[in-house]
């Protein structure tokens, strides 16, 4: 059960292991809205990849993020 909490906990688990992860929380070296712009941007490029046209990977986004306005996301995914 620590293992899939340990995995929902960490969004950068292909990038960095979770004692890695939990290390950099605890000292506050994790920067919570670039971690979220990351997987804004890895989300819509999976999309993308499927052949959602961009205003509809937005939106689909934006049902997961409901407190972003699509603009927001547009300029997170084209930064």
């Amino acid at each position: 059960m620590k293992e899939i909490k340990a995995k929902l906990d960490n969004p950068l688990s292909d990038l960095i292991s979770d004692d890695i992860h939990e290390l950099l929380c605890a000292n506050g070296l994790i920067d919570e809205k670039s971690v979220r712009d990351f997987l804004i941007r890895k989300k819509f490029k999976q999309l993308r990849a499927n052949k959602v046209s961009a205003g509809a990977a937005i939106e689909a986004i934006n049902e997961h993020y409901p407190n972003l306005q699509f603009d927001t996301i547009r300029k997170i995914v084209y930064r």
